[in-house]
């Protein structure tokens, strides 16, 4: 459904990634959407001329207001803004990994995240990144999750999946197949559920239902088929529940759990792996799936895809799944405030009610 005009519409940092790539096609393709401007005020952040040029052999608008770092956010226009980052423009050609691509993208993330920090964005959602060109630019980050943990000072991000009413948190993350089954510990499952449940909250979803998948087949068939879940996830989903108080279930099989919960019977799941929860995402709503990052002091969204750089210059890309991480962004701005809002009226409530709660000293009451 289409949302109406609102005067205190978000301000959402909407990044490029890198330009040897899709991202700035799907990002100039989104702002022009009615309805990306409808629910946000979005500022790409971009080296303009360089976006200029990109939108002209496309075909595509880019005729927005330019703003810098030293530009109030007062001053910033009511509709689509470009934020000039400074970088000096350097030749990126499309499809081609290279240094510059890596350091304009790098550039566009850490602006993106200090205005966040600084409060003059809302929130920012992300178009990809390659990274063996932020290999070659320096970056010691293998992606964006880990450089906005950095960015932000945060210990544990995790990557969560938002497909319609389905929500996949992974566990690990970008690392080998072997190196996340030895990361699959009982205190980082707990951690991780801990963290998931309290972002689910601050998102507006009141008491989630958890649910954690099995890393072998089966989940394990009581030992059967491996003791990772017998060692560590059982003890942890206990632990959750017992110490916590968290509505978390499992460890269950994975090759039906996602299908629970895509019919609603769990508000998340957390996967074990990168690949046992993003094959369920993808599978079920590639394209309309939106990447967004738990954990952070800030909001952040991204794109459920890569780079393509098959199909950069092209202007064929689909920028559904932008569209859809603008839109979340927006949506989960809106969400936050009314929690805070909601937090703290409660707050405010058990005050009043101490205050005027009869004192029995002060009125000489014997007390029973």
């Amino acid at each position: 459904m289409t949302q109406t005009p609102s005067p205190d519409k978000p301000r959402v940092g909407i990044t490029v990634g890198d330009p040897a790539g899709v991202g700035p096609e799907i990002v100039l393709k989104s702002v022009a959407d009615p309805d990306v401007r409808r629910v946000c005020r979005p500022l790409v952040i971009a080296d303009p001329p360089a976006l200029r040029t990109q939108a002209d052999a496309l075909g595509l608008s880019c005729d927005y207001q330019v703003v810098t770092d030293s530009t109030p956010a007062s001053d910033y226009p009511e509709g689509v803004a470009i934020l000039d980052v400074g970088l000096p423009t350097e030749p990126v050609e499309p499809g081609v990994v290279s240094a510059a691509a890596g350091r304009a993208a790098v550039a566009f993330i850490e602006a993106g995240v200090t205005l966040c920090l600084d409060g003059r964005l809302d929130a920012i959602a992300t178009a990809p990144i390659n990274k063996q060109s932020l290999r070659l630019a320096g970056s010691p980050f293998p992606g964006h999750t880990e450089m906005l943990a950095s960015l932000c000072g945060a210990d544990q991000p995790l990557m969560c999946f938002f497909a319609g009413d389905l929500r996949v948190v992974l566990l690990t993350t970008h690392t080998s197949l072997i190196e996340a089954i030895k990361a699959i510990t009982k205190d980082s499952i707990v951690a991780a559920l801990i963290l998931t449940e309290r972002e689910l909250r601050r998102f507006g979803i009141d008491k989630p239902r958890i649910a954690v998948a099995g890393l072998n087949p089966h989940a394990g068939e009581g030992g059967l088929f491996g003791s990772e879940e017998t060692r560590e996830i059982e003890p942890a989903v206990r632990d959750a529940r017992d110490n916590w108080h968290l509505a978390a279930s499992g460890p269950f099989p994975a090759d039906t759990l996602f299908v629970r919960a895509a019919r609603g019977e769990f508000d998340a799941v957390l996967a074990c792996h990168h690949d046992q929860g993003l094959i369920a995402v993808k599978c079920l709503a590639f394209g309309e799936s939106v990447n967004v990052t738990l954990g952070l002091p800030i909001i952040r969204t991204s794109v459920d895809h890569g780079t393509a750089f098959d199909i950069a210059g092209r202007g064929v890309a689909d920028h559904g799944s932008m569209v859809k991480a603008i839109k979340l962004a927006a949506q989960l701005v809106g969400a936050q405030n009314k929690s805070r809002s909601g937090a703290q009226t409660s707050a405010q409530s058990m005050a009043a009610t101490r205050e005027a709660r009869p004192n029995p000293e002060a009125h000489n009451l014997e007390v029973r």
